[in-house]
């Protein structure tokens, strides 16, 4: 698999186990609104009974006009009524008519379900950003390990030609040595930069959400990858950043709590109606007669709050204080993003004037060993001299890659600073 820069990011933003989760994360959110909404449609139920009465309940009723017979007038006496059988099925049908807190809620549910989308945002500049610097170590790692091939091939050639030296009596053996260590040296470094390689690779295929045995190619040429655009830049405004965006949802969450309690003062109406048929006997077989006896009833059901101990007032006051500390955090995070901007460009300046003055210490410093070389094959100069010399030379190499990739790194951050990375 060979990916550019750009498209490791966009393949990433697919399959990322994170950007996954957050995507489905949105589609709950959707469901949500859905699921609120079923509460203002009609709400329908059926319910069926069979019940043995195996001990009927007796009630006391004064006799009168002779009921019950044989008991004197005015007497209590303790009667049953009812039957050891019956069964019983009805419908009921409840719809809303007005629920202050139900259009709320609704409306708070579409706003949760844009907070979503802002949070599947906020994780895919996560992912870019994390995908990016992941590529750009790949890329550096991979210049380090052709720098470290350079200088095994380097020092390989010198070592033979400072073993003919000494074999014609030109150089000593302690000449020898002295390259043979800086050649071991180099040799262990090729195979451990080999690993260095392979892991950054592991760990960019982690971010893409690749497979680990997949073979990937890098198309990118570290060359090719330009400064940052202060074009970008201009016109910014704190909406830009994803986690402004995100705190403002938030507070108008808060506002529409506050609607939602509020709300629930004002009273609650809802058409009902039933219907339903009865019957019982005196035995289980006989009770599913002809005998079936209908009720039904419609009408509206108004539920009014009076007096709930000022538990909605505290639960207002409450959520004006919560919205009240979302304010300031909203204060805090304007001031923070003013000075992650400040800091991050700042940065960004420092290591791009880092990375170009090491490379001219790198250029500087191969002309100094290639000078030494010349000067020591042709017998004007010490082996010391071209040992010193080479490993400024690698030295400074290093060094140009260490700040190049800090360059690249302090790019990332200042994109993200500024709210421009996708």
């Amino acid at each position: 698999m060979s990916v550019s820069l750009q498209e490791a990011i966009d393949y990433a933003l697919e399959n990322n186990q994170q950007v996954k989760n957050a995507r489905l994360e949105e589609e709950i959110a959707d469901k949500q609104v859905g699921e609120i909404l079923a509460d203002g449609l009609p709400q329908v139920n059926a319910n069926a009974s069979l019940m043995h009465n195996y001990k009927i309940q007796q009630t006391i009723v004064e006799s009168s006009n002779g009921f019950p017979p044989g008991v004197p007038e005015g007497e209590a006496v303790a009667l049953e009524f009812g039957i050891p059988y019956t069964s019983g099925f009805d419908f009921g049908l409840t719809q809303m008519v007005f629920d202050g807190s139900f259009f709320i809620g609704l409306e708070a549910a579409k706003t949760f379900t844009q907070l979503s989308k802002k949070d599947h945002i906020k994780t895919k500049i996560d992912i870019a950003e994390a995908v990016s610097k992941a590529y750009f170590g790949v890329l550096v790692n991979v210049e380090r390990l052709a720098l470290v091939e350079r200088n095994y091939s380097r020092l390989d050639s010198l070592l033979q030609e400072t073993e003919v030296m000494y074999e014609n009596g030109f150089a000593e053996k302690i000449d020898v040595n002295r390259v043979k260590v800086q050649f071991n040296n180099v040799k262990v470094e090729k195979e451990n930069y080999q690993q260095i390689v392979d892991l950054s690779k592991s760990l960019l295929k982690f971010q893409m959400g690749l497979k680990p045995n997949t073979p990937l190619q890098l198309t990118t040429e570290i060359q090719s990858i330009g400064y940052f655009n202060f074009e970008q830049s201009k016109g910014f405004a704190y909406e830009n950043r994803i986690e402004y965006s995100q705190m403002n949802i938030q507070k108008e969450l808060k506002q529409l709590d506050i609607k939602n309690v509020r709300a629930k003062y004002y009273p609650k109406i809802d058409l009902v109606a039933n219907y339903g048929r009865n019957t019982g006997n005196t035995s289980l077989g006989d009770v599913f007669t002809d005998q079936w006896f209908g009720a039904g009833a419609i009408g509206l059901r108004a539920t009014v709050p009076i007096f709930d101990g000022m538990r909605k007032r505290r639960q207002v006051q409450q959520r004006q204080l919560q919205a009240q500390q979302i304010d300031y955090s909203l204060n805090l995070l304007e001031n923070n993003i003013d000075v992650e901007i400040e800091q991050a460009l700042t940065t960004y300046n420092r290591q791009i004037e880092m990375m170009q003055a090491q490379r001219e210490n790198m250029e500087l410093s191969q002309e100094v060993y290639e000078v030494a070389k010349i000067k020591y094959n042709e017998g004007v100069g010490s082996n010391i001299e071209v040992i010193d010399a080479d490993a400024t030379f690698k030295q400074a190499q290093i060094n140009y890659y260490n700040a190049l990739y800090d360059a690249l790194i302090s790019k990332i951050d200042l994109q993200k600073a500024y709210g421009v990375l996708l």
